[in-house]
């Protein structure tokens, strides 16, 4: 089975079951998380390795996740890939 980092699936829009925590994986290695109504609330760069992606914000707070049967596992949260293209 291939990884999200061969595969490059982790691109796009990641959301919580409740939809307050938004993340979106662009390409070019940035991220931009909106957090309710707070758009772009935290923007940085990540890095995929195999199944796992680190995280620095632009501020230098650094975090952690992985990818598990597509779904992502971060800072205690799940996230899922959305299929659509609506944004925040």
């Amino acid at each position: 089975m291939k990884t999200m980092e061969e595969t490059k699936e982790y691109l796009g829009m990641w959301i919580t079951s409740d939809g307050q925590i938004r993340q979106e994986l662009l390409s070019g290695n940035r991220y931009d998380e909106a957090r309710g109504s707070r758009i772009s609330a935290y923007q940085g760069s990540y890095k995929v390795t195999g199944n796992h992606i680190d995280y620095q914000d632009d501020t230098g707070f650094t975090a952690d996740g992985e990818f598990r049967e597509g779904i992502l596992f971060h800072g205690g949260m799940i996230f899922y890939k959305q299929k659509n293209k609506d944004h925040f």
